[in-house]
Parts: C-alpha cells; structure tokens; sequence
C-alpha cells in the first residue's frame, strides 16, 4: 500500500536539492533502474514494427451461411435477423443503420 502524501508539508528548497552531487544521482537512477530482463516474464511481448515474415498463422476460414449475409458498412457477417435493410444490392445491419 502506498504511503499518504501531505501536500501541505513545507517543500525543500531548491538550495537543498542543488546539494546532491552529481555522482549520487548517477548511483541513485541506477539503482533504480534494472538493466536485467527475466526472458520467462518477456514470453508474449512484440516489438513494435518487428519482422514477422517468417511467421506463419493459421486461421479457419469458415465461409458465409446461408442465413448470413456481410454488412456493406461495418463488413462484418451477420445473421438474417441483424438485417436493417438491402439497398442497392447492399445489405446494411441494424447496428450500421
């Protein structure tokens, strides 16, 4: 649990801030900081813009029913109770209406 912050408490002084020494702050924000990653907490993470060519996914496609139709706007599938309305050859669902 986090330990309460009073606000009111008078703040140090900028003199008294300027007192640290260069070498202590270094120690203190390595300190703080570990450099060391546990590859067993890593399992999962991606990289942003990471190369994924050799990657292979494999997904079931299962194809339309016959019950179901594809909304023009949201081009999601959708059962024939969902349809708004089929305009123009285009079928809308009631979400996108």
């Amino acid at each position: 649990m986090a330990n309460a912050t009073d606000y009111d408490a008078p703040r140090a002084s900028t003199v008294e801030l300027d007192e640290d020494s260069l070498e202590e702050l270094k120690a203190r924000r390595a300190s703080a900081q570990s450099p060391v990653v546990d590859l067993d907490e890593a399992d999962g993470f991606e990289l942003p813009n990471a190369d994924l060519a050799d990657e292979e996914l494999t997904v079931a496609v299962i194809p339309m029913k016959a019950d179901e139709f594809r909304c023009a706007k949201c081009f999601l599938v959708h059962h024939r109770s969902q349809l708004a309305h089929h305009k123009n050859g285009e079928d809308v669902c009631k979400e996108c209406a």
